[in-house]
């Protein structure tokens, strides 16, 4: 035993308190400390418990957005489409991708060293003026059958690939031994292949030890649009479930929806009532075999993948394993503060949790508000 976990504090909320400062370990609201004597002698569940109850604490301060270059709210819905171009008749899209070493601040005062992908044509890049990283990278958008060239430049100290989700040829798989291959740092490549099947996808980092590299940060959505579009919506948004393991021991520390813990409980999403919601969503949660998404209050069709404009479901919970991925699409029919969040407990509690904030629109009722 290590002598935080000697003084009642364990390794997981020992970060959650980082934020404050060792000077304000008193100062973190809610957070009891139990001795080792009182642990010892707790009966099996009650300690299970104990466990979970220092565990659901949400982070004390605010994160530094302007510092990490990227905001949680602008990840929600910056679609970067590149930039587009005519070929012999064809419709050609095409993004500059690069790989940094950039820390980030995941919970105030908790830093993590990773590696990220940027574009010159995201929001963050834009407000930043210059080309700035991002957990999760940018979300690429492009319409079905369109054809997509990556420039993908490695700034990175270490070789890293862009590996997507989707139909291409094994010279543009991004696997290290085929065709290009890894890419070192300094070196460039192009990935160039159509856009299809449409639905929702990823890309990520495909070095081994495949692992460390999607854990560091290396991954994003992928949106491949039907011809024609889909069905119209109020709002779109992308979620990127994730999880970040700050000591690098293989067990996550904190859980979330765009990396950063408890943002959007903290700041919740407004919408309207009767509004329409249509959420991307992608588990890319390393170390933990499945991730979850339950909506408080509701239901919603479940599009898995993306690949049919059929629903195969109305629920209010999906699972999902790595790499899975779907579309979920709803509206609100009452006003109020309604959670959304991972149905796995400890998730939860570490930081993958959020709220909708549905108010009525000007000029309507006020409905059966809470």
């Amino acid at each position: 035993m290590n002598g935080l976990e000697s003084e009642g504090l364990t390794r997981r909320n020992f970060l959650k308190i980082g934020g404050a400062g060792i000077a304000g370990l008193t100062g973190v609201a809610g957070l009891h400390r139990i001795s080792a004597g009182e642990a010892a002698a707790a009966p099996p569940h009650q300690e299970h418990q104990q466990e979970h109850d220092e565990h659901a604490q949400m982070t004390v301060g605010q994160v530094d957005h302007q510092r990490n270059g990227f905001h949680p709210l602008d990840l929600l819905y910056d679609f970067d489409y590149g930039t587009v171009t005519e070929e012999n008749g064809r419709t050609v899209r095409e993004w500059n991708i690069v790989a940094v070493d950039q820390e980030v601040e995941i919970a105030p005062g908790v830093y993590f060293p990773a590696w990220v992908y940027g574009s010159p044509t995201s929001a963050a890049s834009r407000k930043q003026g210059r080309v700035v990283g991002q957990v999760p990278g940018p979300t690429l958008r492009c319409v079905e059958g369109e054809l997509l060239r990556i420039h993908f430049a490695n700034a990175s100290l270490h070789p890293h690939t862009l590996h997507f989700h989707g139909i291409h040829s094994a010279r543009m798989d991004g696997a290290p031994g085929i065709g290009r291959g890894m890419i070192g740092p300094g070196e460039s490549f192009t990935y160039e292949f159509d856009a299809e099947p449409f639905g929702l996808h990823l890309y990520h980092c495909h070095v081994f030890p495949l692992a460390r590299h999607i854990a560091k940060g290396l991954y994003g959505t992928f949106i491949v649009d039907p011809q024609g579009g889909w069905p119209p919506v109020d709002h779109e948004y992308v979620m990127v479930m994730n999880g970040i393991d700050v000591d690098f021991d293989d067990e996550n520390d904190f859980y979330a929806v765009n990396t950063i813990p408890f943002h959007y409980q903290l700041h919740p999403i407004p919408i309207k009532v009767g509004e329409t919601v249509r959420i991307f969503l992608v588990n890319l949660l390393e170390f933990d075999p499945i991730n979850s998404f339950h909506l408080h209050a509701n239901f919603f069709h479940y599009y898995p993948t993306g690949t049919s404009l059929e629903p195969s479901e109305y629920t209010d919970t999906i699972m999902q394993a790595q790499a899975q991925r779907g579309i979920l699409e709803f509206a609100y029919k009452y006003p109020g503060l309604f959670m959304f969040h991972a149905h796995k407990t400890e998730f939860a509690e570490l930081g993958w949790t959020g709220n909708f904030e549905v108010t009525v629109a000007e000029g309507a009722g006020d409905g059966d508000a809470e």
